[in-house]
């Protein structure tokens, strides 16, 4: 049996007529940018949410580094004040605290979720420290209760990455992307709730802080020919607008497929040398982005079901403060800069953790594949 990581099929099967029809009325319309769609899709967006405001840009990253930069435009921090950012991450987290002129700090994070340590943000604090760029990493809420109430104690803002979240919540229905002063979102294909294409989006209840956003992607300007601030080119389109519609209303239930098959995993790994992530107190706050497995014998483990066709990948091989853009110079560029200590949590996950087959649709004998492969495994 071939079992691929991930696949894309189940959206044709489901909604491929509803897809064409979308992309019929864009052609149709001959509206391509920052039009009817893409207003109702951040409407919509922001009401899933349970936000006020919601902008459309270009990609997760743009929507990261926007983000940002609207703050400091805004007044709430200033170049070079430091971010907490969990070590733990896609480097797109920490790239995007550089781009706006900031100093990523790294956090450790707790090896049962892999999610940023809580008991860790003190002693990441320095005087210069401003804010907390909270991951919710694999889909997985992380602490936001101790998160935010050590920020709340140090007078620090929160700001969330929420590319692999989309509809993670807790029991009273807070949602990833509610809880800081903005969110970013990616809705690259392959994420729980993915456009056809790169799309991004920020979240925010401050009206001013969209606002910043909104100008910024459009290169700095609010009003046509008038440039406020120095911007860029970033803004969600039409047609990915209008996919990302179509999709929206089925996201809930493709996240519940996710959690079953998740537990599946869970219940059915017996390989003592495999660990599974823990299952939450709150099963809708894990929303299985990735279903990440660790092994201290990862690789031969990844070698063992690529032979029996069976697809995986790393999240991720290298920590952020081991990329050569954070440790060698580039050209004549200076080495961006980043405080961290010792961090041996996230070194060691990056040498033990495994991604296993996951998404809506993967099916139930693919399901039970995995799990024997991985019990085979010695």
């Amino acid at each position: 049996m071939k079992v691929p990581f991930y696949t894309l099929d189940y959206v044709s099967k489901t909604l491929g007529p509803d897809l064409q029809s979308a992309f019929g009325n864009v052609l149709d319309a001959n509206w391509f940018i920052r039009g009817p769609r893409c207003e109702q899709f951040e409407n919509a967006f922001a009401g899933y949410c349970g936000v006020q405001h919601a902008v459309g840009v270009g990609n997760g990253l743009d929507a990261l580094t926007l983000m940002l930069r609207a703050a400091i435009l805004q007044g709430l921090l200033e170049r070079g004040d430091e971010v907490l950012v969990p070590a733990n991450t896609f480097i797109a987290t920490v790239l995007a605290v550089t781009a706006a002129g900031l100093v990523p700090v790294l956090v450790e994070p707790e090896r049962e979720t892999c999610n940023m340590d809580p008991s860790k943000l003190e002693e990441a604090c320095s005087a210069r420290t401003k804010a907390i760029l909270v991951v919710h990493l694999y889909g997985r809420l992380a602490d936001m209760e101790s998160i935010y109430g050590f920020a709340k104690s140090r007078g620090l803002l929160v700001f969330e990455d929420c590319a692999q979240a989309h509809g993670a919540q807790l029991p009273d229905g807070c949602r990833a992307g509610s809880f800081g002063r903005a969110a970013a979102f990616s809705f690259y294909p392959t994420k729980n709730l993915g456009a056809l294409g790169d799309a991004g989006m920020v979240v925010t209840d401050d009206a001013e802080l969209a606002r910043v956003v909104r100008s910024l992607g459009n290169y700095g300007s609010s009003e046509k020919y008038v440039n406020r601030y120095v911007g860029v080119n970033s803004r969600l389109d039409e047609l990915q607008a209008a996919l990302l519609l179509e999709k929206l209303p089925h996201l809930d239930s493709w996240n519940a497929r996710r959690r079953e098959i998740a537990e599946r995993y869970r219940r059915g790994v017996t390989n003592p040398r495999i660990v599974c992530p823990v299952a939450p107190a709150a099963p809708e706050s894990h929303v299985y982005h990735l279903f990440v497995v660790q092994c201290d014998r990862r690789d031969d483990l990844q070698a063992f079901l690529a032979a029996r066709g069976i697809e995986t990948l790393v999240h991720y091989p290298i920590p952020p403060h081991l990329q050569q853009a954070y440790t060698e110079p580039s050209g004549s560029e200076p080495l961006p800069e980043m405080r961290h200590g010792a961090l041996p949590v996230a070194e060691s996950l990056a040498r033990c953790v495994l991604s296993l087959p996951m998404g809506p649709g993967l099916s139930d004998d693919e399901v039970a594949y995995v799990i024997d492969s991985l019990n085979e495994f010695v």
